[in-house]
């Protein structure tokens, strides 16, 4: 496993990350023998912020024809637009506020006329032939929750795999509260036993 020590916002703003991740993958398939990787069993994945990357970087990757099994996506952020009624109905007193997305928003987007940008908002992208399939896990009080389960949606739709779960009792960032209560823990099991699967 590899993680990618993107730049980070405010000092570098899009598409700097995301670029960054892109150019990761390709090194990861370029150095392949180097790294010990097998092109058949590639994944990319992260949580919020991280799998918008991870989803705007299988898109990338699908339109350069590089090989990639699973976008292992949770809670991520796919629109930046916030249109999503889960992003009013949580915005407030569920851990991950409307102020501080929106803080990040500006701090990581140059202006208002990148929101919709599809390399931003994996949402508003083309699906390009080929794309991996996607495991995409969402909370049930998450005010991101509605634009990851839209983003599987428009997957299936486009005839791409999407294997979703929402974890009906959770909040933003559920995957890292392992400590206390049952659900979270069973949701890690769960989305580790998919990966072990879908790179099998």
């Amino acid at each position: 496993m590899l993680s990618v020590g993107y730049r980070l916002s405010p000092q570098a703003k899009f598409p700097a990350p995301h670029d960054d991740c892109v150019a990761a993958y390709r090194r990861v398939v370029s150095h392949r023998a180097q790294l010990g990787a097998d092109l058949d069993r590639l994944a990319v994945g992260g949580d919020s912020a991280g799998a918008n990357f991870a989803a705007t970087t299988a898109i990338e990757v699908a339109r350069e024809g590089l090989p990639l099994r699973l976008q292992f996506l949770l809670y991520p952020v796919t629109d930046f637009t916030g249109t999503h009624l889960s992003r009013v109905a949580f915005g407030e007193g569920f851990f991950l506020t409307e102020a501080f997305i929106q803080v990040s928003t500006d701090r990581y987007l140059r202006d208002r006329s990148q929101r919709d940008d599809p390399a931003a908002s994996p949402l508003f992208a083309e699906i390009p032939t080929g794309l991996a399939s996607a495991y995409i896990a969402t909370g049930g009080f998450d005010p991101l929750r509605d634009e990851g389960e839209a983003d599987a949606d428009r997957l299936e739709a486009a005839g791409v795999r999407a294997i979703r779960r929402r974890v009906g009792d959770q909040l933003h960032g559920f995957m890292n509260v392992v400590g206390a209560g049952r659900s979270s823990r069973a949701a890690v099991r769960e989305a580790a036993g998919v990966l072990r699967a879908e790179l099998a």
